[in-house]
């Protein structure tokens, strides 16, 4: 006898086991759903700080860059198109020449001076005892504040001031340093890259602790000299360490406002005047929130230009940023 109920045991049986996958695949969803608004749950402290305080801002200060607000009333926001971006290199506009100029001249005079300087003093405490007291007293300036840093340079550059006396002593006529239009802006530079060396000497000693010791075992095995071990061992292998602290210095010289507000103030004339320390001027002392908004967007445009190129410059030299 044909037993015709065996197909039919057989579905039943199968039915429960093809609908398993299919169960397991909307439970694994459902936990991932739950995961997913756990995840968000504790992100939401940071994702709404980060709304209030940058993008809010950000878009506030893109409408007042197309608009003319004095500062006080929200109703009285006029919009004017581009015209402050254009008033900014309109003829006559201070605002190319000298101030930007003055800002990009700034930063790379400070990136220069504080890139030799400590990459020739982490060079050094590399190949002395008691590297980490020496690292400590190079980043003694880094935690004094920057209106300490400049006050105490700015009597050490007047006349009768430390650098004069030392000049003096060497039989050389005194320097007018901050009052003369020629040498304020190189010698602010000179006091934010002294500033700001501490930092790079960290980064740049961690640096070379990480490149292995037997580069240096084989170059000696090779008789090749000190220099040449530099420029070719050294140097090379210190890229990471030296593209960061390169852009990171770079971006500092470019929004630097204490300092110069502290020692010059933007003076002699507009010789120290740069970017941050106009759109702080055109904001609180002339009320022009439009202008100095355009400003801002500007300077934010130079920022990120400057960057991706150093970025691609280093790339370009093998160096994987």
């Amino acid at each position: 006898m044909v037993n015709t109920l065996a197909p039919e045991t057989t579905e039943r049986a199968a039915g429960p086991r093809s609908a398993g996958p299919a169960v397991n695949e909307r439970g694994q969803t459902r936990r991932r759903r739950r995961q997913a608004v756990v995840a968000y749950l504790f992100l939401a402290p940071t994702l709404l700080f980060f709304a209030v305080f940058l993008i809010l801002p950000l878009g506030f200060a893109l409408l007042l860059s197309m608009s003319r607000w004095a500062g006080f009333d929200l109703g009285d926001i006029d919009p004017v198109g581009l015209d402050n971006f254009t008033g900014l290199f309109a003829d006559g506009s201070t605002f190319l020449a000298p101030i930007l100029t003055n800002t990009l001249l700034f930063a790379l005079g400070t990136v220069a001076l504080a890139l030799a300087g400590s990459v020739l003093v982490a060079t050094c405490i590399d190949n002395l005892r008691f590297q980490g007291l020496w690292r400590t007293l190079y980043f003694l300036p880094i935690v004094t504040t920057v209106v300490a840093v400049g006050n105490v340079w700015k009597y050490m550059y007047e006349p009768g001031g430390l650098v004069n006396g030392v000049l003096n002593a060497l039989g050389l006529g005194s320097v007018a340093f901050l009052q003369d239009p020629d040498t304020a802006l190189p010698s602010v530079v000179v006091v934010q890259a002294w500033a700001s060396v501490g930092s790079a000497i960290l980064i740049l000693t961690a640096g070379l602790k990480s490149i292995p010791e037997s580069y240096y075992e084989a170059a000696a095995l090779d008789g090749a000299g000190p220099a040449t071990v530099f420029w070719k061992i050294t140097l090379p292998l210190l890229r990471p360490s030296l593209l960061f602290v390169c852009i990171t210095q770079f971006l500092t010289g470019l929004q630097s406002f204490a300092l110069i507000i502290v020692m010059t103030k933007g003076g002699p004339g507009d010789a120290t005047n740069v970017a941050a320390l106009e759109m702080y001027r055109q904001a609180f002392s002339y009320g022009d929130w439009g202008t100095a908004s355009a400003a801002a967007f500007v300077l934010f445009v130079v920022v990120l230009v400057v960057t991706l190129v150093q970025l691609w410059i280093f790339r370009r030299k093998g160096e994987d940023a």
